[in-house]
């Protein structure tokens, strides 16, 4: 396709639109195509998949559509923030499916992109745009969650490569996932100092994991073990003892993403659609026709503004962020207020299904109030993933506003 410059941008919405409705299996345009959701994820296991759906994840993977504002020479569409946003409208318009949900497209890429070194990116980012590596994250530790520098997974230099012992924990999806980037120690000495980035195959022998079960019912977190693991030195991203900086850019991206997540519905709420309307079909209506609980009503419209305030704000952070190469300490903010009103969106959900939204299981309930129960208890998460909602708020005290510890 023809590199459209933003006085063209109806040429190149033109041209992907056309290109979009080619590309796109038929089977997929059913209404409930029966998608595996592990295959959205893309990884090593799907490899020889020749699904209605892996074709159409390999043919955005293959045009860079994946990561459409990532440099085409490591294979990603080489767009303008304008072009990006054309494709964005497109492929909602057309109610396509979304091709590739990976922790390698919304945290590691965009960092690798600014530290890692040219033989790195062009070894992982392209199969990162092709859901070829399925990537986890290995961040936190027993004794280090909310002080996360305190991480003591140790990791050694032996010469011609590293090896690892330690573990993580609440390592999201660790059991399906191909590879992970995490954070170790390699200078007991220093605390900040003495941590690097380093990426991880999980097929290493020495890796193991053990998913934790939630009270949701759901499984997503795991326990990650490393036993005398070996890693080839060529793996350290950026310099040794470096890796402090990359961990907090890196974060910056998750906080971002798990806002931009939740915002949109993501854990805000279980039982998916309009908040109000459920509302109505379970307390009714007065006679004006608006729901007959005053009370509820204007905590839920209270909600709904806060929401698409929240919206506008993420488009506008994000446009900051592309003009600033990046995004910034913000996103402490808006990852505090997608969690607050995500858990009170689930509150609210439960509250008007009255008795029906504490369903568990049974033929009394329906899938839909089974499902907000959950959502409910799934999103006491959401102040605690991506940094909790105290850390955050000191973040925000201390790099946004400025403002220091007073003795």
């Amino acid at each position: 396709m023809a590199d459209f410059g933003a006085d063209n941008l109806e040429v190149f919405r033109a041209e992907t639109r056309g290109w979009l409705e080619a590309n796109y299996p038929a089977e997929l345009r059913a209404k409930n195509p029966g998608v595996d959701e592990e295959a959205v994820w893309g990884g090593r296991r799907f490899a020889n998949d020749t699904s209605p759906f892996r074709r159409w994840q390999a043919a955005m993977g293959a045009k860079g559509w994946t990561a459409p504002s990532w440099p085409k020479d490591y294979g990603g569409g080489g767009l303008t923030a304008e072009q990006a946003r054309v494709l964005n409208q497109e492929l909602t318009r057309g109610g396509y499916m979304t091709p590739l949900a990976s922790f390698g497209i919304w945290m590691l890429g965009p960092v690798l992109l600014e530290y890692a070194n040219e033989e790195q990116k062009r070894e992982y980012l392209p199969k990162i745009i092709k859901g070829e590596i399925r990537w986890c994250q290995g961040y936190s530790e027993p004794g280090a969650g909310s002080d996360l520098a305190g991480l003591a997974t140790r990791c050694e230099d032996k010469g011609d490569h590293y090896l690892v012992n330690g573990s993580k924990i609440w390592t999201s999806y660790a059991d399906h996932a191909d590879w992970i980037f995490a954070l170790v120690r390699t200078d007991t000495a220093k605390k900040h100092e003495g941590i690097s980035f380093l990426l991880i195959d999980m097929k290493s022998p020495g890796v193991e994991t053990r998913p934790i079960q939630l009270i949701s019912g759901s499984s997503p977190f795991c326990e990650t073990f490393f036993t005398d693991v070996k890693v080839p030195k060529a793996q350290l991203v950026g310099k040794l003892n470096g890796g402090w900086d990359i961990a907090k850019r890196l974060l910056q991206y998750e906080r971002q993403n798990i806002s931009g997540g939740m915002g949109s519905g993501g854990g805000a709420g279980g039982a998916a659609g309009d908040l109000g309307e459920i509302a109505k079909s379970y307390i009714g209506v007065d006679a004006t026709g608006v729901l007959a609980d005053a009370d509820l009503r204007a905590r839920i419209t209270k909600n709904r503004m806060e929401m698409q305030a929240f919206f506008l704000t993420i488009r506008r952070v994000e446009a900051e962020s592309r003009a600033s190469k990046g995004p910034s300490a913000a996103t402490s903010i808006i990852k505090y207020v997608a969690a607050t009103m995500a858990q009170e969106r689930s509150e609210l959900m439960v509250e008007a299904m009255g008795a029906q939204g504490l369903g568990w299981e049974g033929e009394t309930f329906t899938p839909a109030e089974q499902t907000a129960v959950r959502g409910w208890l799934r999103s006491k998460g959401n102040s605690i993933e991506g940094g909790t909602s105290e850390v955050n708020l000191n973040v925000v005290s201390k790099r946004v506003l400025g403002l220091l510890d007073h003795q």
